[in-house]
């Protein structure tokens, strides 16, 4: 069991900076074509859940967040700060995109996924969850689904919680929002650590007896400011710090790795511009992942340990113009993955640059809408891969009334190159 307490003030709430152009529908959503549009034109299944959704739930982290969403499994090998992987829809869990506030996080070497309970759930003022391809605007990281964490607010915000439970569970985390002038400043924090308990209590190997826990810390800190009517910028930085201890099974041996210690951290900046039709936006974010895997009694620096080093560069520029009843996005990408792996006898060395250019437009015509979306990719491994629409797919929508839609979608399959890149190189 778990008790929880919290403390919150608050005076205002909004989802996204100003920097987006002007909609008159009351929910707007920021991921479906990397700009602010109502959710009632967005033609993939979206799913939102908001800061209040988060609070009623009492959600100790996203995990808890995402596995109330549809067509979500969290699959969880043992209990608090064993590793988790996140499917929708059934692809695997290095098919589904996800972003905080744009940008992509780093996958790890070892599994290839997004460990999102390490972001503090105080901090988070709003999750957008797209259900099925994404891949005309994302590129073939977003086969499965897309998620964007959202942490920017306009709004002075400050909020602590406070959590215990059985096993040793111990939790703390807070999220200040401050304003001076046209500056926003945002600092958050967190703590948890738990016992656990044995994962694997029928194992044949006697190491594997004790329980299994978990210790994490991390740090956030971040910057905006508005120049000018037009013109806003921002700065940020995180970082984490998670220790976990697992079982060997029945395999284990003596001295054998059983403890894992990763390190995190991410840097991004950007510029927003908006004015009158025309909106545009420039970030760039430089990732970093050290995950050491090693024997708990020999020590992370004994013969036996492994270390998967990832680093990843992206910039990315995109725009917007609102033409008629709908509007036209563009932009380009650039990606840069390097993993080193390294173990007791050998070290071996990834590196992957990908570009990419997309292209969406929508138009609404009386009460059917029409969108189109594609993209091509630059991939330094497979040469060229295209995406037209979600993996070759045309939309059309009609709207028979305020609460009723119609979709229709008009797939082909994904082109090989994209399906060689999502099935041979495994490792990043």
């Amino acid at each position: 069991m778990i008790k929880k307490a919290s403390l919150m003030t608050a005076l205002s709430v909004t989802a996204f900076s100003g920097w987006a152009q002007d909609s008159n529908s009351d929910t707007l959503v920021v991921t479906a074509n990397r700009f602010q549009q109502p959710v009632n034109t967005v033609l993939a299944p979206t799913d939102i859940v908001t800061r209040d959704d988060i609070d009623r739930w009492q959600s100790k982290d996203l995990n808890d967040v995402m596995r109330r969403l549809p067509g979500v499994d969290i699959a969880r090998n043992g209990g608090m700060g064993q590793s988790a992987s996140l499917y929708v829809r059934g692809t695997e869990a290095r098919h589904v995109l996800v972003l905080i506030d744009g940008v992509p996080m780093a996958r790890p070497g070892i599994s290839n996924g997004v460990d999102i309970s390490q972001i503090p759930i105080s901090l988070v003022q709003r999750v957008e969850y797209i259900r099925g391809p994404r891949s005309a605007v994302y590129g073939s990281g977003a086969i499965g689904g897309v998620v964007n964490i959202i942490t920017m607010t306009d709004a002075e915000r400050s909020q602590i919680n406070a959590g215990a439970g059985t096993n040793g569970y111990q939790s703390y985390d807070g999220a200040f929002n401050k304003r001076f002038g046209d500056t926003l400043v945002t600092a958050a924090g967190a703590y948890q650590t738990t016992k656990g308990f044995n994962v694997q209590p029928n194992s044949s190997y006697s190491g594997d007896s004790d329980r299994d826990g978990y210790r994490n810390k991390m740090l956030w800190g971040g910057v905006q400011h508005q120049f000018d009517d037009n013109f806003s910028g921002f700065f940020r930085g995180y970082g984490y710090s998670a220790n976990a201890d697992y079982d060997q099974g029945n395999w284990g041996y003596a001295g054998g790795n059983d403890e894992d210690q990763s390190y995190t951290q991410s840097w991004d900046t950007g510029l927003h511009y908006h004015s009158g039709i025309y909106s545009s936006q420039l970030i760039a974010n430089y990732q970093r992942i050290k995950d050491y895997n090693y024997s708990s009694d020999a020590g992370r620096y004994a013969a036996g340990t492994t270390l998967d080093d990832m680093e990843q560069r992206y910039i990315q520029w995109g725009n917007n113009v609102v033409v008629g009843h709908g509007a036209v996005s563009g932009g380009v990408d650039w990606k840069q993955e390097k993993l080193k792996s390294s173990g007791t006898t050998s070290t071996d060395v990834y590196k992957r640059d990908t570009t990419g250019l997309y292209l969406t437009g929508q138009q609404q015509i009386d009460s059917v809408t029409l969108e189109a979306s594609g993209r091509e990719d630059h991939d330094e491994q497979f040469w060229l891969a295209r995406y037209l629409a979600d993996g070759r797919r045309l939309g059309i929508y009609r709207r028979l009334s305020d609460n009723a839609l119609v979709r229709h979608r008009i797939p082909r399959p994904l082109p090989r190159a994209a399906v060689r890149r999502r099935t041979l190189w495994h490792r990043l």
